[in-house]
């Protein structure tokens, strides 16, 4: 019985969570203020009309619309008719 442990294992299993970045809401889908569209470090993608920069650079929708991706990766929240909104649900 040895009294001590192996070479180097007890220095091991130090691993961290993962953490879940990405695009959360693709273009084209509806949300509501407060839905986060985009997890990111850093500003890969920017805030456009309709969406806000979070402390942790989460993109996320301030008013209720569609989504849409355009040019120099910029995510804004595009408006639609009330009526289309809460007959979808």
């Amino acid at each position: 019985m040895a009294h001590k442990k192996g070479q180097g294992s007890s220095r091991n299993g130090r691993d961290s969570n993962a953490q879940r970045r990405g695009i959360k809401v693709y273009g084209g889908s509806k949300v509501w203020p407060g839905c986060i569209i985009v997890r990111q470090c850093g500003t890969k993608f920017r805030a456009g009309p309709g969406t806000a920069l979070g402390r942790d650079w989460t993109l996320y929708a301030t008013r209720p619309g569609v989504v849409r991706f355009i040019s120099q990766r910029r995510v804004t929240v595009e408006e639609v008719a009330v009526a289309e909104t809460t007959a979808q649900g």
